[in-house]
């Protein structure tokens, strides 16, 4: 588990009740407490959100940038937008497990790639781990070097390993380890390498079916593991508008949609880090150097480790 604990924040000590993957938020809205109770599922909770994003001024960046920062692209701008809201705002990285809320302890993203854009292509999911001070270059070091270790066909990673393993199982035997392995997880102990090969178990999930030409859909959250959201980007489409004054206005936009859990913060909360998010597709140079301060999540309610 060298990644998690690499990539693992410490900004508070351990207390009962805590998890190995997260710590548990007491210092919550009396709503939120009781919510999980009565919307015990991810299924229950869910809540979809769409957006188009302009991109032209996006694209004039990478232009811009594409001898300074090699292979920079559309997904590796949007990822470093994700992780940078992520610092600021850290109620987006929480969960639900056994009714309870947890403030997650460390940012990652789970990638869905195809490896070759045919019916018959082999499709796996990376993990990608950052820190709330990465830059856009930190992005896209780390996005490449999992794509080159994952794009050739026929060639394994571990969850790949890992599902073909389970897959020759006897069913009887696949029921009594996934039904362990689920069960582990709810009073968080499931091994630290499981937990780290697991898509399941992220701060968020991505699916660029844009990249195969594909428009944007609403994809479901998983009932295992721990994830609260999911996004799904779009292929590029030209937009026209006619202004008042008769002009006509082109532009290029991508869909972008989303799926939250509902019981980890508000309606409002969601929508003000999406506007966030755009706001930072209009203010890209941000993105090249870390941010002024890390935002820790309130709710866990105690003093932190390097404010005693």
């Amino acid at each position: 588990m060298k990644k998690c604990k690499e990539y693992k924040l410490k900004y508070f000590p351990w207390r009962w009740g805590d998890r190995r993957d997260g710590w548990r938020l007491r210092n919550v809205d009396p709503i939120f407490s009781i919510m999980p109770y009565f919307m015990r599922k991810r299924l229950d909770s869910q809540v979809y959100f769409d957006v188009l994003l302009p991109i032209d001024e996006i694209e004039d960046f990478i232009k811009k940038h594409k001898e300074d920062i090699p292979g920079l692209s559309m997904m590796h701008i949007i990822i470093a937008a994700i992780v940078r809201v992520f610092s600021q705002r850290p109620r987006l990285n929480r969960f639900i497990m056994r009714n309870k809320l947890y403030a997650r302890n460390y940012i990652n993203i789970s990638l869905m790639i195809k490896r070759s854009m045919t019916d018959e292509g082999e499709e796996t999911v990376i993990k990608l781990f950052f820190r709330p001070t990465d830059t856009l270059q930190d992005v896209v070091r780390k996005v490449q070097e999992a794509l080159e270790e994952n794009k050739s066909e026929g060639e394994s990673n571990t969850i790949d390993k890992l599902s073909k393993f389970l897959s020759g199982l006897p069913p009887f035997l696949m029921r009594f380890i996934s039904s362990t392995m689920i069960c582990m997880d709810r009073f968080g102990i499931l091994p630290r390498s499981l937990e780290e090969i697991s898509p399941w178990h992220a701060s968020f999930f991505l699916s660029n079916i844009g990249s195969i030409g594909t428009e944007s859909v609403f994809h479901h959250l998983y009932e295992v593991g721990t994830c609260s959201m999911f996004m799904a980007m779009g292929r590029k489409s030209t937009q026209t508008i006619t202004r008042r004054s008769g002009e006509v206005h082109t532009f290029k936009t991508m869909q972008l949609k989303f799926t939250f859990d509902e019981r980890v913060a508000d309606g409002f909360y969601f929508a003000s880090s999406i506007r966030s998010a755009l706001k930072l597709g209009q203010q890209l140079e941000k993105l090249l150097s870390p941010p002024e301060q890390v935002v820790v999540d309130d709710g866990v309610g105690r003093k932190r480790i390097d404010q005693s």
